[in-house]
């Protein structure tokens, strides 16, 4: 028996990296492949699994404790969720306020998502060399948004390589989930970031995401300089799994903070009396954005998508 990391998923076939950077092609084995699992894919990129080779194959024989996630919705209406990567470091989410614009929404509910499964979030803005003055404007007021929340904000640019240098610097030793919306330049990105490495990223524009990409699953490939990226096409439902109505608030750290002020220990800062939240973001010490982004996933948070037993 041996231990490796899962490194590529196709969702029967399981690549797995051992310690002394054997790649093996693994099975699931099959006592436990759906025993107790509620979601589309038990094993994950990223997994950390015991390894068990027969004459015949080899075989995933167990999956040792994950220290976080990621899990998007599944299509699948028998499964709850759909795990994306394991034991991450780093969620790193690539922006763009033009060419074409990352709406605060989608930004807010990525960022949401990732302080539920305490992952450390980083944003990366862009695309800046093609941004005019108004477009500048725009970056640096939502730079300040979300520096003031506590997220780095990192402004790059895959073209003339500007902010390479910090991202490389963030991912270094790290297990890195790189996510982006189609079009923010996010395979240029990464290209730039490890040159050589040419990552073929089929990402998914807005027009045509109808659930047809369910099975396109994350690879995890090392870095030069230490560390691991994981690629994660079709991450456009992040943000919109595991969260309790009640619990949402938590996820917005200025919001959970500031609901120490409220009157009601149970406020939900849309209508009570006494709500600090409500009187924060009318004296502009909460960002309208970030409001509206926190009451529109309290209107989703009806308890449909509630965390996976793993």
């Amino acid at each position: 028996m041996r231990t490796g990391v899962v490194i590529k998923s196709t969702g029967s076939w399981y690549s797995v990296r051992m310690a002394d950077g054997e790649v093996v092609e693994c099975r699931m084995k099959g006592k436990f492949r759906m025993k107790g699992i509620k979601t589309t894919n038990p094993v994950a990129v990223g997994d950390v699994v015991d390894v068990e080779e027969k004459p015949d194959g080899a075989v995933i024989a167990a999956i040792r404790d994950r220290k976080n996630y990621i899990i998007r919705r599944a299509t699948n209406l028998s499964k709850q969720a759909h795990i994306i990567a394991a034991n991450v470091d780093v969620a790193m989410l690539v922006v763009t306020v033009r060419h074409p614009e990352t709406s605060t929404v989608f930004i807010d509910r990525f960022l949401a998502s990732a302080e539920a499964y305490r992952i450390p979030a980083v944003l990366v803005f862009n695309k800046v060399d093609l941004y005019d003055e108004e477009d500048t404007l725009l970056m640096r007021a939502l730079e300040q948004v979300y520096r003031g929340v506590g997220y780095e904000c990192v402004e790059t640019s895959a073209e003339t390589g500007e902010g390479v240098e910090r991202v490389r610097e963030l991912m270094r030793g790290q297990v890195t989930v790189l996510s982006g919306l189609s079009g923010v330049g996010k395979s240029s990105l990464v290209n730039r970031v490890e040159p050589g490495l040419r990552l073929k990223v089929a990402e998914i524009s807005d027009a045509h995401d109808t659930g047809r990409h369910t099975t396109t699953f994350a690879e995890m490939f090392p870095l030069s300089f230490g560390g691991y990226i994981v690629d994660t096409p079709g991450i456009r439902a992040f943000g919109l799994v595991g969260m309790e109505r009640g619990e949402i608030s938590h996820y917005f750290p200025e919001i959970f903070k500031c609901a120490e002020g409220c009157r009601y220990n149970n406020c939900t800062h849309i209508h009570e009396p006494g709500c600090a939240v409500i009187a924060a973001v009318e004296a502009g010490e909460i960002s309208e954005s970030r409001y509206f982004s926190y009451t529109n996933l309290l209107e989703e948070g009806d308890g449909k998508y509630r965390k996976p037993d793993y």
